[in-house]
């Protein structure tokens, strides 16, 4: 357990700007930054960072948080391990019991393959460089190769024995478990990768180390954390191998088409440059770093996925495509060219003169000769597409089958200036008019949007088909109204007319009255709304917001089905003294992190006001509550009703029953009245 002042320590230390940097290229907008939301497959930037509030939000799909939320989100770690993360990254002691290896074993899956990973890298290069084979066999290849120490351990390189069982010996004598050699790939078991029945103990005698033998290439994640390994066979063996290289097998932390092979050792520098330059393998990504080049990573020649696009667009929009010139490097090129387009990517290829690899061309030239040679050479897909597919041809169908790929390559771009640019500079390259290419690139689309189409109503079939229908629903609670922006929305939704209540609480179409409470509770909760009034007592009070939102709900014994609501109100009566953008920093800065999430999500239009934007008067305040209020009493009349009318036609045998209903459902109606004649509006 962290204590209080180390988390405020901890929360305080730790600067949203530079949190979110780490994941996300950032730019100055006003006093706030934007940039490409991490979390859904943003095109363009909708995330924004307010280091006044010290929280991010996602204005398209909602994500956001203070820094604890955010490195929760994007690490898939627990509050208590997210602010680890943060204490060591700005040197915050943190005073609580150290964790024993037993116990940090014992944490979730993911975090001990995390342990085991780490562990393992660390094996493998302490093999490298203090075992006699490992310096004389490993080293000596990086050696050759031209690697320097420094590079090696900047990639954290290294070898695995030639004996098939070293490695799993000395994680066993480690006190690691058998298991999580396994499911990180580490290892296999003898007779075949068969799983292992839940809780059945794994005999560590029957694994055998999958990278013996190998020089060791570990995959860092985004965030430096070793997820996989690549190693590569050194001996005779290669002779006749057409597979030199073994990768880890998927896993719940690693998925080879999420992953960029040195992403975290170039995610700086591709901000910096804003380009990142693709290249296939782990030693052409190593060379350049060598030379001085450091906007790269690898995708080690498999076909590019979404998840490794958005990745690179969330540090910049331009990239080259950097292959070898022969006939597997022009396939590449060819192969990833309309998923980056797609994505909405700034796409130049160059392949690279002689046969030669960047792993080589960076070992001849210095950082500035290559970069000029590729800014020389370097040309958009549309004349590398044009070159490689239309050279040479002159069958009729054979060119009418390259026009139509080079089409659509331009029909994936969403923006139609950029494609309208593009199709002038096919017209004048392949000699067909405008019109032609245009009307081609017309029926590309319309049939990739019906393709579309299809996929979604077939998946929404299944989904519907797995999801079986009741005609026994239960109904709601009377005072359920409303859940939570991370949880199911409710089955009541609000349709009064709000008043005059001010802009900063207005209705949202998708925010329902309780929502819409609590937004007004994070915006003005400590500011006064009603002042020196009298009460039957004689006694002069005045309420905030949220003490005049409980107390007029306690007069009714009212509350909201969900207790965070009910906590969030509580705590907000309490207050006093705080009031504005104090109140709603105290919230969405709130050490429970459920409550800060909701207070962000709920105010995501008003998170980048100032105070004085969001200043109201205490009438205009008192006006909004006591509509939202009424409008809560209305909703909760029309469950009751709903209920009251279920039960009147399941009560048809019983009609002493039905007249005590009916008679139920008469002062439901009057009361109905009652609430629509104060707001506004009729009822139906």
């Amino acid at each position: 357990m962290i204590d209080r002042p180390t988390v405020e320590r901890i929360k305080d230390a730790a600067d949203i700007v530079d949190v979110v940097s780490e994941f996300v290229s950032l730019r100055k907008v006003g006093v706030n930054y934007r940039g490409l939301c991490p979390f859904h497959d943003d095109h363009t930037p909708s995330f924004y960072v307010s280091p006044t509030r010290r929280t991010c939000h996602c204005f398209v799909c909602g994500e956001g948080g203070d820094s604890v939320g955010f490195i929760m989100k994007m690490e898939q770690l627990t509050y208590r391990d997210a602010l680890l993360w943060l204490a060591r990254r700005y040197n915050i002691e943190v005073v609580e019991r150290e964790l024993t290896d037993e116990q940090k074993r014992e944490q979730s899956d993911r975090e001990s393959m995390y342990i085991v990973n780490d562990w393992a890298a660390n094996y493998f290069s302490d093999i490298l460089f203090n075992n006699e084979d490992g310096h004389a066999i490993g080293l000596q290849y990086f050696r050759q190769r031209g690697i320097r120490e420094d590079i090696i351990k900047k990639f954290r390189l290294g070898f695995c024995l030639p004996d098939k069982t070293a490695m799993t010996q000395a994680a066993i004598q480690k006190g690691f478990k058998a298991e999580y050699l396994l499911k990180t790939g580490l290892c296999y078991k003898r007779g075949g990768e068969s799983k292992e029945n839940e809780g059945e103990e794994i005999d560590p005698k029957m694994l055998t180390d999958r990278f013996y033998g190998r020089v060791m290439f570990p995959w860092l994640n985004v965030s430096g954390k070793v997820v996989a390994f690549g190693g590569r066979v050194l001996d005779s063996r290669t002779k006749g191998v057409n597979q030199k290289y073994v990768n880890s097998p998927d896993s719940d932390i690693y998925h080879k088409d999420h992953e960029l092979y040195g992403i975290f050792q170039a995610k700086k520098a591709i901000a910096k440059e804003n380009l990142v330059y693709m290249v296939e393998g782990y030693t052409d990504v190593i060379s350049m770093h060598q030379c001085g080049i450091e906007n790269v990573v690898a995708n080690s020649g498999t076909a590019l996925s979404e998840h490794q696009v958005h990745m690179l667009h969330r540090f910049t929009p331009n990239i080259v495509l950097l292959y070898d010139g022969d006939a597997a490097g022009i396939k590449a090129a060819l192969r990833g060219t309309n998923m980056l387009l797609k994505e909405g990517m700034n796409v130049k290829v160059m392949l690279l003169p002689d046969g030669m690899d960047p792993d080589e061309f960076a070992k001849q030239h210095p950082a500035d000769e290559f970069r000029a040679y590729i800014k020389e050479h370097q040309t958009d897909f549309i004349a590398f597409k044009t070159r490689v597919l239309l050279d040479g041809v002159t069958d009729p169908h054979q060119r009418s089958e390259a026009v139509t790929s080079i089409i659509e390559s331009v029909s994936v771009i969403d923006d139609p200036v950029i494609r309208a640019s593009y199709i002038q500079d096919c017209a004048s390259r392949l000699g067909y008019s405008e019109q032609v290419l245009i009307a081609k690139m017309n029926e590309l689309i319309k049939t990739y949007r019906e393709e579309k189409l299809k996929e979604e109503r077939r998946s929404s079939r299944v989904q519907n088909a797995e999801t079986p229908a009741s005609n026994d629903a239960t109904p709601p609670h009377p005072t359920q109204t409303t859940q939570t922006a991370t949880q199911q929305q409710e089955p009541a939704r609000t349709t009064g007319n709000v008043g005059t209540m001010p802009k900063t609480a207005g209705r949202r179409a998708n925010l329902s009255v309780s929502e819409l409470i609590m937004k007004l509770i994070f915006l003005h909760g400590g500011d006064i709304c009603v002042e020196n009034a009298e009460t039957e007592e004689g006694e002069i009070i005045s309420l905030t917001v949220a003490q005049f939102i409980q107390m007029n709900l306690g007069q009714d014994e009212l509350a909201f089905s969900l207790p965070i609501y009910n906590k969030v109100l509580s705590e907000a009566a309490e207050l006093t003294g705080v009031t504005g953008t104090e109140n709603l920093t105290h919230f969405t800065q709130h050490p429970d992190y459920d409550i800060s999430t909701l207070a962000i999500q709920l105010t995501r239009d008003e998170i980048m006001k100032s105070e004085k934007e969001l200043e109201q008067s205490p009438q205009q305040l008192l006006d909004a509550a006591n509509h939202l209020l009424l409008d809560f009493r209305n909703e909760y009349l029309n469950i009751m009703k709903d209920q009251l009318v279920r039960d009147i036609a399941l009560a048809k045998d019983d009609p002493e029953k039905q007249r005590q209903l009916m008679g139920q459902l008469q002062q439901i109606y009057q009361q109905r009245s009652v609430i629509a004649k104060r707001i506004g509006s009729c009822v139906r």
